[in-house]
């Protein structure tokens, strides 16, 4: 990674801001930007709201399955508002400035919510291991204590280590340019802007990834795996199809999730370029947020009639 020498401390600036370039090179795009960016929020909003609110109404949708896609989608929802919101306010109003206080805030959330999500992503796993390869005992297994706990530990056990990453990579002196070439503040385009070395931070960046990004990764793959493996044993195409129905949707998100993520933030340092960053970023950050309520709708057949309910009231 690039970064700056350290200037001698009489010329050492403390930087008490930053400024979000995000689309300064494209002016002319600003109110299409903007356009286009107030309406995928309010998708996103739309849609991951109303599977939350479906999977607390419906009668039907009252199993561990949906329970924790409720919380996968209440993740997107503060993810998303942790990001979007920012970066219109930027486009609406040019107004970039953002307070070292208020970036270290915004980076922090955003690492919980994400957090968060790799982990309910690898319950829900474990959740759909346990239905299929174990099915006789899923109520004893799946019952509503061990569903509280398994969420509760998806919201927090991330928390201290975050934090603590947080305060580790905002104690860094500042000197120089406070230009942040970025639509929000993220982890790489932050550590650009510090001086000195900053091995052990990027460091760090690579074990909280491998800790919350690679090891529910592979638990979900272990998860899969065994399932796949009990599918192929169903003595029927018709039994086969509807065992692997109940997981496909979920085996799509993990997929395109855990796919942009190990791209966006395993990737070595020498590749990350500011251009690729941006793409990878919009993708990972609004994009995802909006396809997955469309994947779990169009695909579960329980939802789609949850949906239908919901609209004839």
């Amino acid at each position: 990674m690039n970064r700056q020498e350290k200037p001698p401390d009489e010329n050492l600036t403390e930087l008490l801001d930053f400024v979000l370039l995000g689309f300064a090179d494209m002016p002319h795009l600003r109110w299409f930007l903007f356009g286009l960016f107030l309406v995928i929020y309010i998708i996103i909003l739309m849609s991951n709201g109303t599977i939350f609110l479906i999977t607390k109404m419906d009668p039907a949708l009252q199993s561990p399955m949906y329970f924790f896609l409720a919380n996968f989608s209440f993740s997107e929802i503060c993810f998303v508002s942790a990001t979007l919101p920012r970066m219109l306010m930027n486009l609406g109003t040019q107004r970039r400035r953002i307070s070292l206080v208020a970036c270290a805030t915004r980076l922090c959330f955003g690492l919980i919510f994400r957090v968060a999500e790799c982990l309910l992503l690898a319950v829900m796993s474990y959740d759909r291991y346990v239905a299929i390869c174990n099915p006789l005992n899923y109520p004893l297994v799946m019952n509503h204590r061990v569903c509280i706990q398994l969420v509760t530990g998806s919201w927090t056990v991330g928390i201290p280590f975050l934090i603590e990453y947080t305060y580790q990579t905002f104690s860094l002196p500042f000197c120089g340019s406070n230009q942040i070439d970025h639509f929000f503040c993220d982890i790489f385009p932050i550590l650009k802007l510090a001086c000195g070395d900053t091995f052990v931070n990027e460091m760090l960046v690579y074990t909280v990834a491998v800790l919350f990004v690679m090891v529910p990764f592979l638990l979900i793959l272990g998860s899969y795996s065994k399932i796949i493996s009990i599918i192929l044993k169903l003595p029927s195409v018709t039994s086969q199809a509807k065992a692997f129905s109940t997981c496909s949707s979920h085996l799509m998100v993990v997929v395109l999730f855990f796919g942009s993520a190990i791209i966006t933030y395993l990737r070595p340092n020498t590749r990350h370029s500011d251009g690729t960053d941006k793409v990878l970023s919009l993708f990972y950050t609004i994009l995802m947020p909006k396809f997955n309520p469309m994947i779990y709708s169009l695909r579960n057949k329980e939802v789609i009639i949850a949906l239908r309910k919901l609209l004839c009231k």
